[in-house]
């Protein structure tokens, strides 16, 4: 969901680090949590835009609980119609030229930050959580909050809660210079049970069937990162053959909870080079080493990917 329009680069200099007391942080983190609550529980309808250095786009989003079951909708406004529903646990896709098809998930993520549906309770061990002051968005006073890794490695965010309802209005993330790289703002939002209302059709919907995804060979990888982000778990880890190139590929994917990357390695080729990549949040950072090609690939500043790309210790890998 991609519109290139202007690039646009925004600034939070008014927002700056700050020491706070320990209540404060733990004040603060109640409030995340309770902003993580009112995301999943509530039925609300938000107007919103996501702007990033690629474009701008304009979208609606839907969400409601019907019967204990998650029933949500997302709607791009602009251009051809692509939309996005969830009933309970299926993720159901349609776009312009593709057949529709549904996908296991408890929430779409797609144009939504991921920020609104993270646990809170287990961020605080890596993460600080910084009450800023209050400021009004979208006609309402909101509680404006830092989040910022301990170690300084990650990027960081910038929340206002709706001093009411503790939803989201505005999310900003922050690379390491506080240079906002992409921003969630919504323009006009809802809290009731016409929202509800709206949404109990679908509960009879007719959705396209789940895709069953393709799962890798599991495998005793020999190699692994001698450094990560502290807060940072393995959540999986495979091996797959790429007929096209005659190879396989290993990976492991990594996340905090709010932030994600994934180690690919594969064998060196003539085309395989030492490069790093960045388009907005996501960098891929590829390196050679003992005829290997090492790429890290997520939502992290090119330092810290180059940092676990030159720790990969190959062990036997050739």
């Amino acid at each position: 969901m991609k519109q290139l329009w202007c690039a646009v680069s925004l600034l939070a200099g008014s927002l700056l680090w700050s020491s706070t007391a320990p209540a404060q942080t733990s004040a603060s983190g109640a409030l995340l949590q309770q902003m993580e609550q009112a995301s999943q529980n509530l039925n609300y309808e938000f107007a919103y835009i996501n702007v990033s250095r690629i474009g701008i786009e304009s979208l609606r989003y839907r969400h409601a609980v019907i019967d204990n079951r998650v029933f949500a909708q997302l709607l791009q406004m602009d251009g051809p119609r692509r939309e996005i529903i969830q009933r309970g646990n299926d993720i159901s896709y349609f776009e312009p030229g593709l057949d529709p098809f549904s996908l296991p998930g408890n929430h779409i993520i797609d144009a939504l930050p991921s920020l609104i549906f993270a646990d809170f309770s287990k961020l605080s061990s890596a993460y600080d959580f910084i009450t800023v002051g209050r400021s009004r968005i979208a006609d309402q006073m909101c509680d404006v909050l830092r989040i910022v890794s301990r170690d300084g490695t990650r990027y960081s965010y910038v929340v206002w809660l709706d001093v009411d309802t503790k939803l989201p209005l505005r999310i900003d993330l922050l690379d390491r210079d506080g240079e906002t790289l992409e921003q969630f703002r919504v323009i006009s939002f809802a809290v009731d049970e016409g929202v509800r209302n709206l949404m109990q059709g679908l509960e009879k919907a007719n959705l396209p069937p789940s895709l069953s995804v393709p799962k890798g060979d599991k495998a005793t990888l020999t190699w692994q990162p001698s450094w990560i982000p502290a807060g940072m778990a393995l959540v999986s880890q495979n091996r797959r053959d790429i007929p096209a190139m005659n190879k396989s590929v290993e990976s492991r994917l990594y996340s905090d909870g709010l932030f994600s990357f994934a180690i690919n390695v594969t064998s060196a080729d003539k085309s395989s080079t030492t490069q790093t990549l960045r388009t907005g949040r996501r960098t891929v950072q590829t390196v050679l080493r003992n005829n290997s090609e090492i790429t890290v690939v997520g939502e992290l500043p090119p330092t810290t990917a180059k940092r676990i790309a030159d720790s990969i210790d190959l062990g036997s890998q050739k």
